[in-house]
């Protein structure tokens, strides 16, 4: 699902008819089984909620979040960086009064760094330790959950509360680590070959993000939901900043969202983010500035343009020198 921005239910309860839903729980005759998380109602409930949270959500943006909220299903959410998609995850996250489980990918990430690694130092110590021990005793001590240092994925496939999984930048991961992926994201488990396959006792709400930098995989694809999220238009980003920055006045929040348009505009090495729009705000309410005049823009670009030749550029094209 594609969008220019960015029923609650109790498991193991046994309904009036007795009959199993998909995951078996039982409910309500006619009433459809959740089998993800459950923490929305309905996509109306999903856009006043995350509002709540200080996240504005198109109806688009909310029915997708529905649906994989509903359908326990991961949701990939693709776009520029810094229009909202890690935000989203947080949202979720404090709507739901959930855990934050965050594995931020990198090139180089590996298994020991995204699912689990064995605690090799305090295993040779029992090794060391149990000498006089049957290798076969002491194998299964070593290989139990104690020496297990668990990351991100497990952390939170092992869960037992309500969890966002967040698998932040994805596409700056290398191709391998997708194969990692697709066992969690298709069944959420992971198989430890010490300790056979562990199931997610409580599906995670799963956020994977990318700034589309390389192509994702399709079976990546497939195993997902897709929203792409864009630089909002004018109203709804206005309504960003006034929700994210609620001192600054009216005329000069419009002021900065008409400049920061004009500057995306522009071909510029990198056009600012949201989250640089409101950063800008923020500073010119610290600054104490009542309108963005040519002294206050030219002194504070740098809030918004991260390199000097688009500050530069910017600079001429808004008739800033």
């Amino acid at each position: 699902m594609t969008d220019e921005n960015g029923v609650n239910g109790e498991n193991g309860e046994n309904g009036e008819n007795g009959e199993k839903g998909e995951n078996g729980e039982k409910g309500e005759k006619g009433r459809p089984e959740i089998v993800g998380t459950g923490f929305f109602a309905s996509v109306d409930d999903v856009v006043a909620r995350l509002a709540e949270a200080g996240y504005l959500a198109s109806t688009a943006v909310a029915t997708t979040v529905f649906l994989a909220d509903r359908l326990g299903k991961p949701l990939l959410v693709e776009g520029p960086a810094g229009v909202g998609k890690t935000e989203l995850a947080k949202a979720v996250a404090r709507v739901g009064a959930a855990r934050l489980v965050r594995l931020q990918c990198y090139e180089g990430i590996d298994e020991s760094r995204a699912l689990y690694e064995w605690n090799h130092a305090k295993q040779l110590l029992r090794i060391t330790a149990g000498r006089d021990e049957a290798w076969d005793e002491t194998r299964t001590d070593i290989f139990s959950d104690e020496f297990l240092l668990t990351r991100p994925l497990l952390t939170a496939i092992r869960g037992d509360e309500p969890t966002v999984l967040l698998i932040d930048e994805t596409d700056k991961a290398d191709v391998e680590v997708e194969g990692l992926l697709l066992e969690v994201l298709s069944d959420f488990q992971v198989t430890v070959p010490e300790l056979g396959t562990i199931t997610a006792t409580q599906r995670p709400f799963t956020v994977l993000t990318s700034n589309a930098t390389r192509e994702l995989s399709e079976a990546l694809r497939r195993r997902c939901l897709f929203l792409h999220l864009d630089f909002p238009d004018a109203e709804l980003e206005r309504r960003i900043v006034r929700l994210r920055v609620p001192g600054l006045d009216a005329t000069l929040a419009d002021s900065l969202v008409r400049v920061v348009g004009a500057l995306r505009e522009m071909e510029l090495r990198k056009a600012p983010s949201v989250a640089e729009t409101i950063d800008w705000a923020r500073t010119l309410l610290a600054l104490g500035a009542d309108t963005l005049d040519e002294t206050v823009v030219r002194d504070s670009l740098g809030v918004i343009l991260k390199h000097q030749d688009d500050i530069e550029k910017a600079a001429r094209k808004l008739t800033l020198v």
